[in-house]
């Protein structure tokens, strides 16, 4: 992690679609909304920035991070509990981060702000249709705010 965040903290949700291996967190998950997410998260944070994965079972994770397929859906029992979740940010250096946008849904949104209870969150409210079209509409950050 970088030591001083130049841009946006952008969070995205892990996906039950996964590679067969072992592999960095920024390619193990490989669903289409995990990959609309990051598509996003990668235009958000493109003049600086970072992304992390909301994993399920890890918590957050840097995309480097390489870690093993898993099966566990946010919420299930052995979800990554929130006091995981701040010390993951303490040790990261992000508890402070001043941008915090989650690109997710509400599971991944709750678990978000029990570390940044002021985090964005653009798709709340929003079915899942509507979800990826704001999705594709955030790419576009000149045209649309970050609500």
């Amino acid at each position: 992690m970088p030591d001083t965040l130049t841009g946006p903290l952008v969070v995205i949700p892990c996906a039950a679609k996964k590679l067969d291996r072992p592999a960095p967190a920024g390619e193990l998950y490989q669903g289409s909304y995990h990959r609309a997410c990051r598509q996003t998260a990668d235009a958000l944070t493109a003049d600086g920035g970072t992304v992390l994965v909301l994993s399920a079972l890890h918590g957050l994770l840097p995309l480097d991070r390489v870690i093993e397929p898993y099966e566990l859906r946010m919420g299930d029992p052995g979800t990554v509990l929130p006091t995981r979740l701040r010390q993951q940010a303490r040790e990261l250096g992000l508890t402070d981060a001043p941008t915090v946008v989650v690109l997710a849904g509400a599971a991944y949104v709750y678990a978000a702000r029990q570390v940044w209870p002021d985090a964005s969150a653009p798709l709340t409210g929003r079915g899942i249709g509507r979800q990826l079209q704001r999705l594709a509409e955030l790419r576009a950050p000149s045209l649309f705010p970050l609500t």
